[in-house]
């Protein structure tokens, strides 16, 4: 079994920084889950807690149902692969593949059986013999992967695996893992800065900011249905204008902003709490994907698809908008709703250090 349940972990490093706030996810057996986000987010924390190589302050962790309070790193199942592919190099590749059953005492022969087949399921039979300074940077990756399959972990853990190669290798690397994942249906947890690989290997991607979790849900559903504006600005390629406002006229209600209307049209209907909005002067945050502009010779805006706007409130940046028909519900995605700007930003005001004054003799 390796499903991973993570109740309320909080983290704070010595010295008082604080890298998790109240982080809370499910990830199911055979899942392959990417956590997404920029640098500092507290995605690779969230695996090296995980993995026991770092104690949570707050909150409880679970594998297969069972707690890992007190449960040291071997004693978990799992296989953590971390960027550059380290290998031992004065072992042989063969050697390295086999390093972790070697350790676990595993019968010389059950050895080179899983070895065997390791190689055979990377491609690295030509290999078995060379030393890792002989070898690719690709190379070396797929080494350290296969050292960990050998093992057969019920659960992966990748820490932003790919992050030493060029774009080339890197998005060759991302597909033969996913084809990897088909064929060995374990659980994958995977952490990454690039969206593309992201939104490629993950069934569902948890979005996170500043050790906060914002949004859980499908590739696609992410995409046409972020919960907040930095979701949206993470995930596609959007534009957005602030300081806009929801107002009426003859034409009915629309979206006014740089001296632009937009009719809102059907749109209307999904707006939560549409008084508070409309013609009040509350301020809201057009966006759209770039895709759905229609562009001038010049590449001036000229048209708009209002039935693909998306709308945010402009202070807490919380979307205003319901899930429509399109919303695939069989998904999985975690009806959640992310932290505002404020609760954020005050939370982490919270969490620094606090200095104290030395007393005067």
């Amino acid at each position: 079994m390796a499903d991973v349940a993570i109740k309320n972990l909080g983290m704070v490093y010595t010295g008082g920084t604080r890298a998790l706030f109240d982080f809370s996810l499910e990830v199911k057996e055979g899942e392959f889950f990417a956590l997404l986000g920029p640098e500092s987010a507290g995605k690779s924390t969230v695996l090296r807690t995980v993995a026991g190589l770092e104690d949570p302050t707050e909150g409880e962790i679970l594998l297969g149902g069972k707690s890992m309070d007190g449960v040291v790193p071997k004693d978990r199942n799992l296989a953590m692969i971390f960027p550059g592919g380290v290998l031992y190099p004065n072992l042989t590749v063969q050697e390295n593949l086999g390093y972790g059953l070697k350790l676990r005492k595993a019968p010389p022969a059950v050895i080179e059986r899983r070895v065997q087949d390791v190689a055979a399921l990377l491609g690295l039979q030509s290999l078995l013999s060379k030393r890792p300074k002989q070898l690719t940077a690709a190379q070396r990756q797929r080494v350290a992967l296969g050292r960990s399959i050998a093992r057969e972990p019920d659960l992966f853990l990748f820490d932003e695996p790919f992050g030493g190669l060029d774009d080339a290798l890197r998005l060759s690397m991302v597909e033969e893992l996913v084809r990897l994942h088909i064929r060995l249906r374990k659980t994958f947890l995977y952490a990454t800065e690039n969206v593309a690989e992201a939104m490629t290997v993950g069934d569902r991607v948890g979005v996170m900011k500043d050790g906060f979790l914002l949004q859980v849900d499908s590739p696609a559903n992410l995409y046409e249905y972020p919960a907040n504006l930095f979701v949206a600005d993470m995930v596609g390629g959007i534009s957005f204008t602030r300081g806009a406002h929801i107002v009426s006229g003859e034409e009915g209600y629309a979206v006014e902003a740089e001296g632009e209307r937009i009719p809102l049209g059907a749109l209307k209907e999904r707006i939560k709490d549409f008084g508070a909005y409309a013609d009040t002067g509350r301020e809201v945050i057009l966006a759209y994907h770039n895709e759905d502009a229609t562009l001038d010779e010049n590449g001036a805006r000229v048209g708009l698809d209002a039935s693909r706007l998306l709308l945010f409130d402009g202070e807490t940046e919380r979307t205003l908008l319901s899930h429509d028909d399109g919303y695939d519900k069989s998904a999985g995605g975690v009806d959640m709703l992310p932290p505002t700007v404020g609760e954020m930003r005050n939370a982490i005001e919270d969490a620094k250090p606090k200095k104290t004054k030395k007393s005067k003799k």
